[in-house]
């Protein structure tokens, strides 16, 4: 799920999933729900909520895409979401799946693993997480722990008072090819 804003302040998109009777499920096993008119209804409330958006036209197939049928599961929706950002907010970093890296383990020790395997010297995750992970334990390990705050700038929105911490796509819709420069006006990403 994920927020975005509207005449009434944040709202909020969220995906069905099933659930009932699966326990717990990896996070590329979740299927999504077809049932229900929830597509229409999510279409429906963005191009209300940003149709007087400068660069909503132009991402409006892709808001079609993302709630049409083709979608499964919800790890390829959510991986189509993140390719399409990636390219629009030109962030260059690649990405791999925990699933592709044939690693085990729970909590600091796997994200160790992940490290090793991907060759990493250094773990960079945000300050509030910094409490549950264990730095001497990465030290040990011999990779370097920094945390950092994610941006959260200012730039025009429409409906009033500026919200933080909304859908990246608040921004693409907004601000359109200068989202990146919004976002890292000191860095060459």
């Amino acid at each position: 799920r994920n927020r975005f804003k509207n005449d009434q302040g944040t709202l909020w998109i969220t995906i069905p999933v099933w659930r009932k009777g699966l326990g717990l499920q990896r996070i590329n096993e979740v299927r999504i729900c077809p049932e229900g008119n929830w597509r229409k209804k999510h279409i429906a409330s963005l191009t209300i909520s940003y149709a007087n958006a400068p660069y909503f036209q132009e991402h409006l197939g892709f808001v079609g895409e993302i709630f049409s049928d083709r979608f499964e599961k919800l790890i390829d929706l959510n991986m189509t979401i993140i390719h399409y950002l990636k390219k629009h907010l030109m962030i260059p970093t690649p990405l791999a799946l925990q699933s592709d890296l044939g690693v085990k383990g729970k909590g600091n020790e796997l994200l160790i693993k992940i490290c090793r395997k991907m060759g990493a010297s250094e773990y960079l995750a945000q300050k509030s997480a910094e409490k549950y992970l264990d730095k001497d334990l990465f030290s040990r390990a011999g990779i370097a722990l920094d945390f950092f705050t994610p941006p959260s700038p200012v730039y025009p929105q429409l409906w009033g008072a500026f919200i933080h911490n909304l859908s990246a796509f608040d921004i693409l819709f907004n601000c359109g090819p200068k989202s990146h420069e919004v976002l890292f006006p000191d860095k060459g990403l």
